[in-house]
């Protein structure tokens, strides 16, 4: 049989850059094809033209054998390819039966759809309730949701761009058996993923990029998670090891008692009772799934919310929870929010200016209430030479540089600042293999010069190697912390679910 999806000598071309550099593909029908690639690599501008996103300036894309013409993913759709991206396409205030019926290209009577998606989510163990709302779904439903939309349309390839992010390792398993279905069916499944050990676990093969072009081709099971890692970056990734630390007798120098914020909108999350204390060099790992209130605790303790209680957030045992975002910057309490573009730097300013956009209040960057551009550029290239930030130049607008790029940049602002506290969400997330291992070694040597580190992150993988202690952050509320050491994934993703059966056994 033909391939499923076949692509030759796809070229695509951006101002300067070459992003796909005769690009080679092929999916069988029915296979599990993984595309591997540091960011930058080309993924996503592949996995566009496919959908019909964008199109390729030399090259063919094929399907079952013939030559199409993909101009819009109303095309790709016509020829039978779904795509599930990686953040949610969902409208929260309608029902999971209206969001079906958006997604779909004929208009089908609801109570024959509303019949077809459990038969469909019967078929493949993802039951959804087609009457309830999105915003009352739990992040594992809204995922299940995306991928029934796409198997209502019958689609002859899947694309999944990240489909775990932001699932426990519950669901995540549940995903993989779902997944294994659909191919049994007959259904390719193109999948994008930066967990290399789930590639390992789930795919046929891998097609792997880098600098735009296909290095290599290879059956993930039958190689180790760093040789793929390897091809993906062209060198050895190096983690950080990271020895348990002795927590007894340091001093704390965060403490949060009894935290509570209601929500500041209507599909909020209502933080309750917060307590934790976080030590001088520890990092304390905040797991949980998105959305049970990551958001509303970093801002919380960066100050962008104030606290109704000023001493229920402490520096040193000095109140802060009244202080606003500078003031705690200059007591030495930095934050990082999980948003790269738009909340942690904006995206139309230059690196320069967005150096100086968190960093003035805690270092010498403006005298007199005037801009020191001179300050502010020697600021913004010791963050570009130590963090290693693949650009131009410092006059570049922070949104021309690739995802792993300006993940290093911000990390970076915030950690030559030399902060008492540093609180960081997500910092891994959705960058490359070589750029994560980055991040961590620059964290855990933050750490090892006396910075406490709070540790925000879905990836339990990174918790596991990172953190000194874990909490698990549910519905607002914060289960208490535990030493790494002690605890278990299977019991963190429980605990993620809103279940700890230790607690309830004793």
């Amino acid at each position: 049989m033909p391939p499923r999806l076949e692509l030759r000598g796809i070229v695509k071309r951006f101002p300067g850059v070459l992003a796909n550099d005769g690009i080679d593909l092929a999916v069988a029908p029915g296979e599990i094809h993984a595309l591997l690639g540091e960011n930058g690599a080309g993924k996503s501008t592949l996995v566009k033209i496919v959908y019909g996103v964008l199109q390729p300036d030399a090259g063919e894309i094929l399907i079952d054998g013939r030559p199409v013409a993909m101009r819009s993913p109303h095309d790709a759709r016509r020829l039978g390819i779904a795509m599930v991206f990686q953040h949610f396409t969902l409208f929260e205030a309608m029902t999971v039966l209206e969001n079906v019926a958006l997604a779909l290209e004929d208009e089908i009577p609801f109570p024959e759809l509303e019949r077809r998606l459990l038969e469909v989510g019967a078929r493949y163990g993802l039951e959804l309730a087609p009457r309830r709302e999105v915003h009352g779904l739990s992040v594992g439903e809204r995922q299940r949701l995306e991928v029934v939309r796409c198997l209502l349309q019958e689609p002859r390839l899947l694309i999944m761009d990240e489909p775990t992010s932001v699932l426990t390792p519950q669901e995540a398993e549940a995903l993989f058996r779902t997944l294994a279905r659909i191919a049994a069916a007959g259904t390719s499944i193109l999948y994008i993923s930066h967990r290399l050990q789930e590639v390992v676990e789930l795919c046929d093969r891998a097609t792997i990029l880098r600098g735009g072009r296909v290095v290599a081709t290879v059956e993930p099971r039958r190689e180790r998670v760093e040789t793929l890692a390897r091809l993906m970056v062209g060198e050895e990734v190096r983690e950080p090891v990271r020895a348990p630390q002795r927590l007894a007798g340091r001093a704390p120098v965060l403490e949060v008692e009894g935290l509570s914020l209601p929500a500041d909108h209507p599909f909020g999350v209502a933080l309750r009772e917060i307590s934790f204390t976080l030590h001088r060099g520890e990092i304390l790992g905040i797991a949980g799934v998105a959305g049970n209130g990551q958001r509303e605790l970093v801002e919380a303790l960066s100050g962008e919310r104030l606290a109704p209680r000023p001493e229920s957030i402490r520096i040193h045992a000095r109140p802060i929870g009244h202080l606003d975002v500078a003031g705690r910057r200059r007591l030495g309490l930095c934050a990082l929010p999980e948003e790269r573009l738009g909340h942690a730097a904006v995206g139309e300013l230059t690196l320069a200016e967005n150096a100086l956009l968190s960093a003035w209040p805690r270092l010498a960057l403006t005298r007199l209430g005037w801009i020191r551009p001179r300050a502010v550029a020697a600021f913004a290239g010791e963050i570009v030479r130590r963090f290693d930030v693949r650009t131009p130049g410092l006059e570049v607008a922070a949104a021309s540089l690739s995802g792993g790029n300006l993940q290093k940049f911000v990390v970076g602002r915030e950690i030559l600042q030399h902060p008492e506290v540093l609180v960081v969400a997500q910092p891994t997330w959705g960058i490359d293999a070589a750029a994560a291992a980055a991040v961590h070694r620059d964290l855990v040597a933050l750490a090892e010069a006396g910075t406490a580190v709070l540790l925000v992150s879905q990836d339990l993988d990174e918790l596991f190697m990172l953190a000194d202690r874990i909490a698990v952050l549910h519905a607002g509320r914060l289960f208490p912390p535990m030493r790494t050491r002690d605890v278990d994934l299977g019991r963190i993703g429980l605990m993620m679910a809103g279940i700890d059966r230790e607690a309830e056994s004793v």
